[in-house]
């Protein structure tokens, strides 16, 4: 299996439509929550995916700050079912931290996560900043994570 990053004019077609066809499964049809997954926001992001001969295991997707919130941001990120309980939702996100962080060299990583999920991003270093809210029917709450605080220095 090979972790990849591109932006969204590197993804070949076959790449995208696994991407989107995944996004989908998890989110509309799994999460039964019928929202618009196509909102533009993936033509400016960065993709991040776990791939083997082919086919798309896991997912996210990395926005620039200012794109969806004032900090960077990590969304839509998902394992395909019969792959999870396997560590792949940790090692995608660890990932996604460190391409923000060390490749982008951004300060702070906003993400509005399930809140069912908060025990695994405070496992990450997020902090939630937020109440809870419904976002398309499900509770989110925004979570935060600074770069001086993951690498232990003082702000």
């Amino acid at each position: 299996m090979t972790w990849k990053i591109k932006q969204f004019n590197d993804l070949s077609t076959y790449e995208l439509y696994q991407i989107l066809q995944l996004r989908c499964q998890v989110f509309v049809v799994e999460q039964k929550c019928p929202y618009l997954d196509i909102d533009y926001l993936d033509i400016e992001a960065d993709h991040l995916f776990l791939e083997e001969n082919g086919e798309t295991f896991a997912y996210c997707r990395l926005l620039a700050p200012g794109v969806s919130f004032e900090e960077a941001s990590i969304g839509r990120v998902l394992v395909k079912e019969d792959q999870r309980n396997q560590g792949l939702s940790y090692q995608i996100m660890t990932k996604a931290i460190e391409f923000l962080f060390n490749q982008k060299n951004y300060p702070s990583i906003k993400l509005s996560g399930q809140t069912y999920l908060i025990d695994f991003y405070k496992g990450l270093g997020f902090q939630p900043t937020s109440s809870v809210y419904l976002e398309d029917n499900i509770e989110h709450i925004d979570l935060l994570l600074n770069k001086k605080l993951h690498n232990g220095e003082k702000e």
